[in-house]
Formats: C-alpha cells, sequence, structure tokens
C-alpha cells in the first residue's frame, strides 16, 4: 500500500503538544459575560451603535461583499471616501484601502522593493521583532534582507551605510508583543542620513498614540513626510476589519499598479468599510478615548508588577506578562477563561525571544470594576515561578 502522504502530520502534532505550543479554535459566543483583554478592540468601538449600524446600512446599499478585486469592480465610492477621510485623519498625502492589514503590509514591503539592478530599493532593514506580515513581506520581496537587533536605530544606520543603493527600513511602531514603541524619530534620522525610505507598521499605534489616536507617525512628527509610509489596520481601534497604507500620493499610485494584494485580491466588504468610517468619526468626536486605553493598560501594568508578576511597561495598549513556560501560560489563560477573563497566549514560535507570555490588551470602555476584576483574576490564576 502508498505510504499516507499526511503521516508527517500526526508526528508534528505530538511534538507540538509535547512542547506546550499545540493551538486550537476556540469559537466564543455572542453577547459573553466574560471580560475581554485578548482581543484588540482597544476603544471599545466594534459594537459601538454608530458603527455597527454603519456597518448594516452599507451591507444594505452595496451587498454583502466588494463582488470583485478594487481594479474591477471592488471599488466603491465608500471605498474612496474611507480613504480619504484616513488620509486626511492621519496627515498623509494619499491612503489605500485593502481587504486585511497583513494584505496591506504584504503589498507595501513587496512594491516597494525589489531584486538588485531593478531600479527599486534592493535593500530591506528590518527589526528583528517585527510582525510576521512584515516578516513575510520581507521574504516574498526578493531584495536582500537584514534582520537587525530590536529598536536600535544605529545597528540600521550602520547596515545602510554599508549598502549602495536605495534602501527600504520596515519596522512595527508599537511591537505586538511586548507593547513597547519604536524610536521612529531616530530611525527616521538614520534612514535619511543614508537616502533610504522608512515603512512603519502602525497597526498598534492608530487610534491610542498621537493627538486625539493619529498613530504613533503622527505622535513622531512623520506625518506627512514624502520619505515615510505607514500601514494601518481597521480591525484594531477602528473595531472592523480591513487594512490601509498610507503615504505619498505617488507611493499608492504604484501600489495600484503593482502590488499583488491589491491587484488580485477582493476588496474589502462594504460593511467593514461602512464600520470603520463610522469608528473613525468617533475616535474625531471623543478623543478622550485614546488617553483612556492608554491609561487603562497603565493601571494593569502598575497593579500586576507591584503584586510581583514581570510586565513589559506598555506604551500603548499591550501588557505582556511573563509566564514561566509554554505549557504554564496555556494553563494560566485556560484558568483566567474558566473564571470569565479571556487573555492571550503567547509562546514560541509568535515571540521572538522565546518567552512565553499572557498578552493583555487595554480597552478604553473598560469599568473600574472590570479592571479590578481582571487584576484579581491573573494573580489569583498566576503559576508558580511566574
Amino acid at each position: 500500500m502508498p505510504q499516507d502522504p499526511f503521516d508527517w502530520i500526526d508526528d508534528r502534532r505530538a511534538r507540538l503538544e509535547s512542547a506546550g505550543l499545540l493551538r486550537s479554535l476556540r469559537p466564543r459566543a455572542a453577547g459573553s459575560d466574560a471580560v475581554d483583554l485578548a482581543g484588540n478592540d482597544y476603544l471599545g468601538l466594534t459594537r459601538h451603535e454608530e458603527v455597527t449600524a454603519a456597518a448594516g446600512v452599507a451591507a444594505r446599499r452595496w451587498g454583502a461583499g466588494a463582488t470583485g478585486s478594487r481594479l474591477v469592480t471592488g471599488s466603491t465610492q465608500l471605498h474612496a471616501q474611507l480613504e480619504e477621510e484616513l488620509a486626511a485623519f492621519c496627515g498623509a498625502e494619499s491612503a489605500l484601502v485593502f481587504s486585511s492589514g497583513y494584505a496591506a503590509n504584504l503589498a507595501a514591503v513587496t512594491a516597494l522593493t525589489g531584486p538588485p539592478g531593478g531600479g527599486a530599493p534592493s535593500l530591506l532593514v528590518s527589526d528583528e521583532a517585527n510582525h510576521a506580515s512584515l516578516i513575510d513581506g520581507c521574504r516574498l520581496s526578493r531584495a536582500e534582507r537584514a534582520v537587525v537587533p530590536h529598536a536600535d536605530p544605529e545597528a540600521v544606520a550602520k547596515t545602510l551605510a554599508a549598502h549602495d543603493g536605495p534602501a527600504l527600513a520596515v519596522t512595527d511602531s508599537v511591537f505586538s508583543v511586548d507593547g513597547d514603541a519604536a524610536p521612529l524619530p531616530a530611525l527616521a534620522a538614520a534612514c535619511r542620513a543614508h537616502g533610504a525610505a522608512l515603512l512603519v507598521d502602525d497597526a498598534h499605534g492608530l487610534g491610542v498614540l498621537g493627538d486625539g489616536g493619529r498613530g504613533a507617525v503622527q505622535a513622531a512628527g512623520l506625518a506627512g513626510a514624502g520619505d515615510v509610509v505607514a500601514t494601518v489596520t481597521l480591525s484594531k481601534s477602528l473595531g472592523s476589519q480591513g487594512g490601509a497604507v498610507l503615504g505619498p500620493a505617488r507611493v499608492v499610485e504604484h501600489l495600484v499598479s503593482t502590488a499583488r494584494t491589491f491587484i488580485f485580491d477582493t476588496g474589502l466588504a462594504p460593511a467593514a468599510a461602512g464600520g470603520a468610517l463610522a469608528a473613525l468619526e468617533v475616535l474625531r468626536r471623543e478623543p478622550w478615548r485614546a488617553a483612556q486605553v492608554r491609561a487603562v493598560a497603565a493601571e494593569l501594568h502598575g497593579a500586576l508588577t507591584a503584586a510581583g508578576l514581570t510586565a513589559a511597561r506598555p506604551d500603548a495598549a499591550v501588557v505582556s506578562v511573563h509566564a514561566p513556560s509554554p505549557g504554564a501560560a496555556v494553563r494560566w489563560a485556560a484558568d483566567c477563561r474558566a473564571a470569565g477573563l479571556l487573555v492571550g497566549c503567547f509562546r514560541p514560535p509568535s515571540v521572538p525571544d522565546g518567552i512565553s507570555r499572557l498578552r493583555l490588551t487595554a480597552r478604553a470602555d473598560l469599568s473600574d470594576a472590570q479592571v479590578a476584576r481582571a487584576v484579581e483574576t491573573i494573580l489569583a490564576t498566576a503559576p508558580e515561578g511566574a
């Protein structure tokens, strides 16, 4: 009998399970009473009545789906309005909306670089703690890649100095594992000293950092700069789904003609575009939400570290709490869930330093009682050695 071609999957599963790295899906019920510190609804807008109403109106007017790629039938007036509003809010010259933040990052990295001799930047300088979407974009780019130590502008400058030709440096604005912010002004200065462009994934900065939540790029004084491109997601602070690239108009025009995840992917669903637009309007009207989510993150960090846990100081909404092992992190998260608290559980290979964590995401709409309940639950379920 021929060998089963998928026998290797069973062996791989056994190894993952023994290492505490096996993942599984847990569908959540609607209307749960659990306190959610696992999702990315930073501003508490995903169920906001204006946001959900706008999503419903858009679905009824434009249909459940975009019906095609953006270059065929997938661009509606709603998409154009969202792009205009995003660019204006963030201080960029232009914007281009994608079906996800992941797709936006793949597009920006691959379309703005290329192999040596092609005229485009042929060197990518990437922070070792960058998100998987940036890493995958670097792998697909066909450019030379240099991975530099985390949040190290000097290492970026040295790498660029050793390269003869155009280059692109890529970084998260806020890193999703530890919640620390990149030194964007220093990174921009290093790039400018060597004629390189800077690409910033502002997924965790939009809605949380900057003036009224305008993002980390705006907070760093780089909004509208001709040598800086930003990517954002609509699925975190804006409570919807999708992503966008923000930057100079000529960069956006280039992506329309060259970015494969724009040309060949179905456009963002109209309901998601309508919901994101409404969320952006709420944020404009209620800029206090950005400061509030940072205050909740600081409160969580202060209470947990005061009780003896090791947690990274948050620069935005993410609070990372160290666990003694992958297995301990899984059990800790499960015990929290059983007690009515949802937390993220990050283990290798999702964490670049190999340290397993509980990942807490603060929300602007959490009450004092919910924050206190979350802290009490985390401390009560903490494993030995945490």
